[in-house]
């Protein structure tokens, strides 16, 4: 096969992914490999995108390769798949899988978010590989990726490929109500800020803002993400790794932290675009990283006001709910235009009210805790270099390590050693069920 890498890090040449597939390359002369460095040349392909449609006309299978960036792809290769569709590439038919590196969080998120593009396009779609930072360096991790690649080549003699897991239907979008308001929007009390990439034709989208703002009780602030000078998405330079700030001289990282994350909370509104909140949004949740792994907005509800067939993309759902739960930020509604627009936005308005005066929170579930275990051992491992991390990270106890809790884990071996014995079980009858609940009905009798 001739096998068109697109690489999508921004990095280009240095990308630690793209070695895997240089170590594909050497080990399986009879493919021909070409990589095109779709993320680090991104500008230059916005301006003249035939050199890449002459590539992609060439190939017999594309290899995305890239790393993970805040649970997708990085927002240059969002911007290289939509110009592949605003250029209306001809790839139907063609194969398609990925490789990608991270440490693990939310790596499916970003696979899914490929696939789903790929499949829009026609292509056949092989799973691809998610590996480690580090596993090129391991021979298991050698192992696997020949695997993969024998098991991708495999595929693509049989004619064999994912099949489709989702048919979206043609986006319905209900009219919205903008109601006059009984209170001036520049006098009402509070913080609160809407973040967007509306375009001056979405009329749909501005009017669900509209609305949101209007039935609001708070001072509500609309920040347009297409206004801002951005130099470009990150670079995963970790050049911010130590003192938070960004190489980059257009000052995003600290109009981020004054401007935005200062607020109340925060209300995203967007229409859905391949899969995702689109490119512009990417970038600036890629451009994030200022922040590290900090969970700086911590306790902070947020709202969403999405147009588009939001319920028929669960990707993008758990992308909104896992987001919300890492940071440890209650969801308080997505409200779409689907069926009931006017309705869900006063309810997502009503319940986005009462987590700002009540302060109210949920505790993470497997998202959030999943997610913030994976950062928590990363940065214990990089503190040497993520220090502005590992400083949060102490200071607001996330070193949540288990193998602290001696006193449980002894515990644990005495309760193994009595249930280990048939004899003594029998005879303990349910005095373990008991000794369970004793904490708990404790609780219980001293509410009383």
């Amino acid at each position: 096969m001739h096998i068109l890498v697109i690489n999508g890090s921004p990095k280009g040449s240095y990308s630690i992914t793209l070695q895997t597939v240089l170590y594909l390359e050497k080990n399986f002369p009879q493919h021909t490999f070409e990589i095109l460095h779709a993320g680090q040349r991104i500008k230059v392909l916005e301006k003249d995108f035939s050199p890449a449609i002459e590539a992609i006309n060439k190939a017999d299978m594309l290899l995305f390769s890239y790393p993970v960036y805040t649970f997708i792809a990085p927002c240059q290769l969002h911007r290289f798949i939509e110009l592949m569709k605003e250029n209306r590439v001809e790839i139907s038919g063609k194969f398609a899988t990925q490789i990608t590196t991270s440490k693990h969080f939310y790596d499916v998120t970003a696979h899914n978010y490929i696939r789903e593009n790929c499949q829009d396009m026609g292509m056949k779609y092989i799973r691809g590989l998610s590996a480690d930072m580090d596993d090129l360096l391991k021979e298991k991790g050698q192992k696997d990726a020949l695997d993969f690649m024998s098991f991708v080549t495999w595929c693509t003699e049989n004619d064999i490929y994912e099949a489709f897991t989702y048919h979206c239907a043609p986006a319905i979008h209900h009219p919205v109500t903008i109601p006059a308001s009984d209170k001036v929007i520049s006098e009402k009390p509070g913080d609160v800020v809407i973040v967007t990439d509306c375009e001056t034709d979405n009329e749909q989208l501005q009017n669900m803002i509209d609305r949101f703002r209007a039935v609001f009780p708070r001072k509500t602030r609309v920040i347009n993400l297409r206004e801002y000078p951005f130099q470009g998405g990150c670079l995963g330079c970790f050049n911010c790794a130590v003192t938070g700030k960004c190489i980059y001289k257009d000052g995003f990282d600290e109009y981020l932290r004054n401007e935005i994350q200062s607020g109340e909370s925060i209300v995203y509104a967007f229409s859905v675009k391949d899969h995702s909140m689109g490119a512009k949004f990417k970038m600036y949740d890629d451009r994030q990283f200022c922040n590290g792994h900090r969970t700086v907005t911590m306790g902070m509800p947020f709202g969403y006001l999405i147009t588009g067939n939001y319920s028929q993309e669960a990707n993008l759902q758990a992308i909104i709910e896992g987001r919300s739960q890492v940071g440890c930020n209650y969801l308080a509604g997505v409200a779409t235009d689907e069926n009931d627009p006017d309705g869900e936005i006063d309810k997502m308005a009503a319940k986005l009210e009462y987590a700002i005066v009540n302060r109210y929170e949920q505790p993470q579930n497997f998202y959030g805790v999943g997610g913030m275990k994976i950062f928590r051992d990363l940065i214990w491992i990089m503190q040497g270099m993520m220090k502005a991390d590992h400083k949060f990270y102490k200071a607001h106890g996330q070193y949540d390590f288990p193998q602290k809790s001696w006193g449980t884990m002894l515990k644990m071996y005495l309760v193994g050693a009595l249930i280990s014995s048939p004899k003594v079980k029998a005879k303990m009858g349910n005095a373990m069920n008991e000794g369970m609940l004793a904490p708990y009905k404790k609780v219980l009798q001293d509410k009383k």
